[in-house]
């Protein structure tokens, strides 16, 4: 047999190995299914971390005995366990029936965040329609060019349009008074604050909601989901209903105090990321040449700063320049960095460890919460 023979064997038998894996992937989820079902009728909650632990482990030792680096097994049983999980939320969604035939309106539903409500709620029974003047990529929801040439008779109205127009909206919406619930998906609250009170003074049941993930989001495990009620407990109440099957953190925060931390849990680590691209392409360096001499936190570093880079540069900017407390983080990013050159430039060490244990002192408590 000539060596190109023996190679495509080997390879042939490799491909056959992979659709083998490939089908015992399937029949574990399926599996995975019919657990979280028995668990649904059980009472049980989607996720067990004491099992998922004995599996890790079990994993490690198995690997061990295979010689395969425990790390492998890990890194595998983990990516199949958030597949597993994924499933049986999906599922667990479906089942509660939330819309049970009610129908929801979503502005703006043709974008991406827009479009990951219409699939949300359509899993969970809601008869979706969608208003926007592009068409959704969901063929099977109602779609409307304009939700103003609507009666608005829908049982919750979700408002998915960009930041900059969504105040305007919810000003238009106080003229037709709509029946059902209102909730806005904003990441800042500050420029919708006339928007939403003047609902609420209206007498419109709205509330507040902003989803800390994005909308390639399958898996809402992890994830956090704020509600921001405006003086409208019941509206709240139904719009958190909505998450209620799933395994989302779901996180109260007030109207004033929201923008404040999202000015630095978007706005500081957006910022960081942003500066880390520009002073890299600023820098006259190759990223090839970069990336094949990379140390393991640059490597970290450069990842979240790509997927950073790919998002949507217009709501990026929004984040910053429509945040009344934007401001207050990129004083303090600007601030660290000149203190870092100061120390740098002065030779002072001393200083810069107590720079470097101060933050360590505070990222520690991260563990703690």
């Amino acid at each position: 047999m000539s060596v190109p023979e023996r190679l495509q064997g080997l390879r042939d038998e490799l491909s056959e190995l992979d659709r083998e894996l490939l089908a015992l992937v399937a029949r574990r989820t399926a599996l995975s299914l019919d657990i979280g079902r028995a668990k649904r009728e059980l009472g049980l909650g989607t996720r067990d971390f004491s099992r998922e632990k004995v599996v890790l482990d079990r994993a490690r030792q198995q690997a061990g005995a295979c010689g395969l680096p425990p790390a492998l097994a890990e890194r595998l049983m983990l990516t199949l366990i958030e597949a597993s999980l994924s499933a049986q939320e999906q599922d667990r969604v479906s089942f509660t029936d939330t819309g049970n035939g009610r129908t929801a309106l979503i502005i703006g539903g043709s974008g991406k965040m827009g479009g990951w409500f219409v699939t949300f709620l359509a899993n969970q029974g809601w008869e979706v329609h969608v208003a926007d003047p592009h068409p959704p990529s969901a063929s099977a929801v109602a779609w409307h060019a304009d939700w103003q040439a609507l009666d608005l008779d829908h049982d919750l109205i979700v408002v998915a349009s960009p930041l900059s127009s969504t105040n305007a909206v919810l000003h238009a919406l106080v003229e037709r008074r709509p029946r059902g619930v209102v909730v806005d998906v904003g990441s800042l609250k500050t420029p919708l604050r006339t928007g939403l009170l003047a609902l609420r003074d209206a007498g419109v049941a709205v509330t507040s909601l902003h989803p800390m993930f994005g909308p390639d989001t399958n898996l809402l495990s992890g994830k956090h989901v704020i509600f921001v009620d405006v003086g409208v407990p019941e509206a709240t109440a139904t719009v958190r209903a909505l998450f209620a099957a799933t395994m989302a953190e779901q996180c109260d925060v007030d109207l004033d105090m929201h923008d404040k931390l999202i000015a630095f849990v978007l706005g500081l680590s957006h910022a960081l990321n942003l500066a880390f691209n520009t002073a890299l392409a600023a820098s006259g360096e190759e990223l090839p040449l970069l990336a094949r001499i990379s140390s393991s936190t640059f490597e970290a570093q450069l990842g979240v700063s790509s997927r950073v880079a790919h998002e949507n540069p217009h709501l990026y900017y929004e984040i910053q320049a429509l945040n009344d407390y934007g401001h207050d983080s990129l004083d303090a990013l600007g601030g660290a960095v000149e203190q870092l050159r100061a120390l740098v430039r002065a030779r002072d060490e001393d200083g810069f460890v107590a720079m470097m244990e101060r933050g360590r002192d505070y990222v520690r408590e991260r563990g703690r919460v």
